[in-house]
Formats: structure tokens, sequence, C-alpha cells
């Protein structure tokens, strides 16, 4: 369709997109989608193309495009009282309600929450709370953080620092110091491929030992990790990692800050990842699923055993020295209300309980047997599919051919978005909580079609 505006050029004269390659979308070397309208689990462009997104934007459309239950809330909160700070007290009802709705849904032990705008800021929240709470209870050398290879926390310093992903770290001067990395829980990618499931979990348990003997338990303050690795390839931990991670970190006085953007509200089909994969979190971190990306908002979810040091701490040193100016911001809170409503009524836990394993399954029916397809895992409403050069001695692809990137491109041609996940040749997959299974089909059928026309 050809339109008689200039949006394409000043899209390209005028805007910086994140994670994209700034000099060639300046050149219209690469493509430009501008997107229209949405509804259930497609959208639509400016062009009138319809796709399935087979990645709910960016993992976090959990209950589906169009929902006017959450575009009335945000209209009517906008009109009633579109912004009032938080600080010193202040609150909304929007805001109070989500912040008890959120606490209701948490896992047990967990006790209050502090409201930011994204999953970067909370993070960032969660680190200054471990560095005060260490400062409050006098001991100011125990601030370094352990997170994980391939592990995605933000793109901020502090949290690009914690995120293990090259991409996020070269050319910024990060990590930071202290802030330290330790093995990703990668089985398919082990260095050592003699081991099993089991001995590969005990070489991560020893790994992580190793690091905190090097540096001094004492000088660790927390370790920070997603419940299933998601932008660094989706990929599911290995049988007892949780619990022999929970033990190591118990031993040494360690906190544990969980991840939750990915994975929280019904992304595993249970409420969080923790409960899925038997977690006790020390604090959480929350955005995504909290609004459904209807509206900007996170949160940074604190124990009943952290609150109490913060607390007692501002006894001690007065108020609490943080903030943003839209922290619990009333429109995003709205929205968040309403979500959290939806995906109760809609049954949406339960769904992806159902139809995410049936997504895996038919995936790995319909290509775990390709020559091109090293494996395809995944759990809740979460799937990757990880293409190799070569399945019987894994043998990975020159990451300069772009064999993934190539995959989602004739998938897009065949009306489904999925993602190229970085550092692999992983296609992931991370649909709206509200899929079918005729829609989970069309996903297959599309990823199929595609790996076979960009591999044979």
């Amino acid at each position: 369709m050809l339109r008689n505006d200039a949006l394409d050029e000043w899209d390209r004269n005028s805007m910086l997109h994140p994670s994209t390659h700034w000099a060639q979308h300046s050149r219209g070397e690469s493509a430009t989608r501008i997107m229209a309208g949405g509804e259930g689990v497609y959208v639509e462009d400016r062009d009138g193309n319809r796709m399935l997104d087979g990645f709910a934007g960016l993992y976090c459309v959990n209950v589906g495009y169009g929902r006017q239950q959450i575009a009335e809330a945000i209209s009517e909160q906008a009109r009633k009282l579109a912004y009032f700070h938080a600080y010193a007290g202040h609150s909304t009802e929007a805001s109070v309600t989500l912040a008890q709705m959120v606490i209701d849904r948490a896992p047990p032990g967990m006790s209050k929450i502090y409201f930011g705008m994204g999953g970067s800021d909370a993070n960032e929240t969660n680190v200054k709370l471990v560095w005060a709470m260490n400062n409050i209870l006098g001991r100011p050398e125990k601030k370094k953080i352990i997170a994980r290879w391939r592990g995605y926390h933000g793109s901020g310093l502090i949290t690009g620092s914690l995120t293990g992903l090259q991409l996020f770290h070269k050319t910024f001067d990060l990590p930071l110091p202290g802030f330290l990395h330790t093995e990703a829980p990668y089985f398919y990618r082990r260095e050592d491929r003699s081991m099993d499931e089991e001995a590969f979990t005990a070489h991560l348990i020893a790994e992580l030992e190793a690091l905190i003997e090097r540096e001094g338990a004492d000088t660790i303050a927390a370790f920070w990790a997603e419940p299933i690795l998601g932008t660094g390839g989706i990929v599911p931990p290995p049988k007892g990692y949780w619990e022999g991670v929970q033990k190591v970190l118990k031993k040494h006085d360690i906190l544990l800050v969980v991840d939750e953007v990915v994975t929280g509200f019904g992304r595993m089909g249970t409420m969080f990842g923790s409960e899925y994969y038997g977690i006790k979190p020390d604090l959480m971190t929350i955005a995504k699923g909290l609004t459904s990306a209807y509206a900007p908002l996170s949160g940074s979810i604190l124990s009943e055993g952290v609150a109490k040091v913060l607390e007692e701490g501002t006894d001690r040193n007065g108020p609490m020295g943080h903030g943003w100016t839209y922290s619990a911001h009333p429109i995003g809170a709205a929205a968040g209300v309403a979500n959290l409503k939806l995906v109760d009524e809609l049954g949406l836990v339960a769904n992806a309980a159902k139809v995410g394993p049936y997504l895996v399954e038919q995936m790995r029916a319909a290509l775990g047997d390709h020559r091109h397809v090293g494996e395809v895992r995944g759990d809740g409403m979460l799937c990757a599919v990880e293409l190799v050069e070569d399945r019987d001695d894994a043998v990975f692809f020159d990451p300069a051919k772009k064999k993934g990137p190539q995959v989602i491109a004739a998938m897009a041609e065949k009306g489904v978005i999925a993602r190229a996940m970085p550092q692999s040749d992983s296609l992931g997959f991370a649909p709206p909580l509200c899929l079918t299974r005729d829609e989970a089909d069309k996903i297959v059928a599309a990823t199929k079609a595609a790996v076979e026309q960009v591999l044979g």
C-alpha cells in the first residue's frame, strides 16, 4: 500500500531504536515496520499485514492485544487523576490496590513492593536495597553480586553489569567492578559433552562454590538469576539446579534475588517462576506481565526479612534516599489492576500450563529430528529451537552466517513473529498466554517451513 506520508523517512532520520544496527537503519538497509493495531495474539502493521505475535512483544503482552478493559481503566484513571507522586507516603487508589494484589499473588514470605517503571530500574532498585541492607547490618564489605553468564537483567550501567551477554558489555566498559558471573546452566552447550544432566548440575554448583571461595563469602551480597534463562536462549535449568544453588547461598548467607520480569504473572503456567521451580527468593524483580505492557510499570518485591532490616535502617538513618518521579504511577497502576483481573477472569495461568507444553511438544515433533536442529526446549509458555551446523557432533553455526535471523525473517514472511536470541542461533517463542492450540499449530507450521526454506 502506497502512503502519502513521510513516517518511514522520519523514523530513519529521527529515531534511534534499541538493539539495532543504527548505521544500517539510517541508511535504509534494514526493514522498518510501523505497527498499527492488534487483537488477541495478532498484530497488524500500517500496511495491513496481519501477523501472529509468537513473542508477545518482548515476552510482555501476556493477556494479548486489544483488551478494552485495560484501555478503559487507563482512560478512566487519566481523566480522574493522571499523575501524583508516591514520595513521602503519598498514594493513589490504583497503586495501593495493585500493591495488595501483587503481594496476595507473590510467593510465601514476600512482604512489600516498591514500584518503578521497567525491569531495568527495578533491578537497580534491588541492587541499591541489597547494598543498603548490608550497610544497615554493619557489613559494608559485603557488596559484590554474582549473576550468570547469559543472564539478562537490563541494559543500564548497573543492570548491564548484571547481564551476562556480550552485546550489553562491549563498547560500554561493562561489567563494573564488583559484579561477578558464574557459568550459565545451559546443558546443551556444556563444554564437557560426556557429562549427563546430574553431573552438569554438580559441576555448576561446584563452580559457584569455587567462585564464592575465591572472592570470600563475606564480600558477596547476593546472587541474581532468572528462574529460566530468558534472552540468553530460553534455557530451562538442569534437574536439581535450583535446589543446589539455594543450599550454597544459605550456607554462605548470600541473598537470592529472583528476576521474574519474564516469568511473572503466568508465563510458566504458575503465577511466578519461583513457584514453578521451587525457589524461595529474598527479593524479586517484576515488570512486563504486571501490566501486560499496556503501560510501563515494574516492581521490586521484598521478603519480610529484607523489609524489616530496611525499615529499621530508616529509624536510624532517616528516609530512604531513593525514588523515581514515576514510581507507582497511577496510570500504570490502573493498567496493572485491570490486567491482573483479566489474568484471573480468563484463566490465563491455567491456559499457559496447558498450551505452553503443547507448543513445545508439537515443535519437538515437527523439528526435533531435523539435521540442523540441535535441541527443542522449553517450560511453561516458553519455547526455543536451537539451530546447529551438525546435530550429531553439536557443531554450531558461525554467528556471522546469521542463520537464526534468516529463519526469523522467513517466518515473518509467513505471518509469524518469533525472535532470534543473541549469542546463539536459537529461535525464541513466548506468545501471549491466551494462545490456543490452533494458534500454536500455526507457529509450529511456520517455524518448520522457515527452517526447511533456509536450511533445507
